[in-house]
């Protein structure tokens, strides 16, 4: 298990004041990584998509359900698992690969899980795999976004923490800052999530700008060719090479 990770300067609240989309668009600006990476692709769905967007540090750990662990224990006896969750910057997003052949044969995150990680300051749980108790769930505004939903626990189970995972395509380690709502996951560079706020609120307030102007009777063909071009600056840039 990685050393306890200290978070640098970052204004979380704030970044979570943005949906994924903009902050996708700000991350894209700044030209710190290819534009088909860093976001999670595919098969995932968000549950709860009336709930504001999450920020926070990725716990990560990969979970079976198919076959009973190996020493038998509870889903939920892993005290080990809730100290490494501890351990990260708040606040905590957990992140679960289900390693099966055929992930979400059962659910390991319900309402036992989102109470427990509430009390440690979790936001919420991405996974490819399974996960259940929706309707208690959501009351608590814990944000579930799954492959799939499973009424049962089967043999849930933690198989190993704080390892670098994928879900949905996307690469995770521990602690990364990652991003998520209705649209979907993001990871957020650490080094540059101090800027991300500021160029995206730049980039959705010339966005709005845009909008308003093509709703509005002073719209034309002409004028939206410039204002495009204005709005747009940032995509001339030369993209990253692999």
């Amino acid at each position: 298990m990685p050393a306890e990770i200290v978070a640098p300067s970052i204004d979380i609240k704030r970044l979570a004041s943005f949906d994924t989309c903009t902050l996708s668009n700000a991350i894209e600006q700044l030209n710190v990584r290819l534009r088909n990476e860093g976001f999670a692709s595919a098969g995932l769905r968000c549950r709860f998509p009336s709930l504001p967007p999450i920020v926070g540090y990725a716990a990560v750990g990969r979970i079976r359900t198919e076959t009973p662990p190996v020493d038998h224990r509870c889903y939920y006896d892993r005290m080990d698992w809730w100290e490494y969750v501890n351990s990260l910057p708040r606040p905590r997003i957990m992140v679960l690969q289900d390693s099966d052949h055929t992930p979400g044969l059962g659910a390991f995150v319900g309402e036992i899980h989102a109470a427990i990680g509430t009390a440690l300051e979790c936001i919420g749980c991405v996974t490819n795999g399974a996960v259940r108790d929706l309707k208690a769930v959501e009351a608590m505004g814990f944000q579930l976004i799954s492959g799939r939903i499973s009424v049962s626990h089967a043999y849930a189970h933690i198989s190993e923490m704080g390892e670098p995972i994928e879900v949905g395509g996307l690469k995770i380690s521990s602690g990364d800052l990652i991003a998520a709502d209705r649209h979907g996951v993001l990871s957020i560079p650490l080094s540059v999530a101090a800027q991300v706020p500021d160029l995206a609120a730049k980039i959705r307030e010339c966005e709005k700008e845009l909008v308003d102007f093509c709703r509005s009777p002073k719209f034309s063909i002409e004028e939206l060719a410039d204002r495009i071009r204005l709005s747009n600056s940032y995509c001339d840039r030369p993209w990253p090479q692999r």
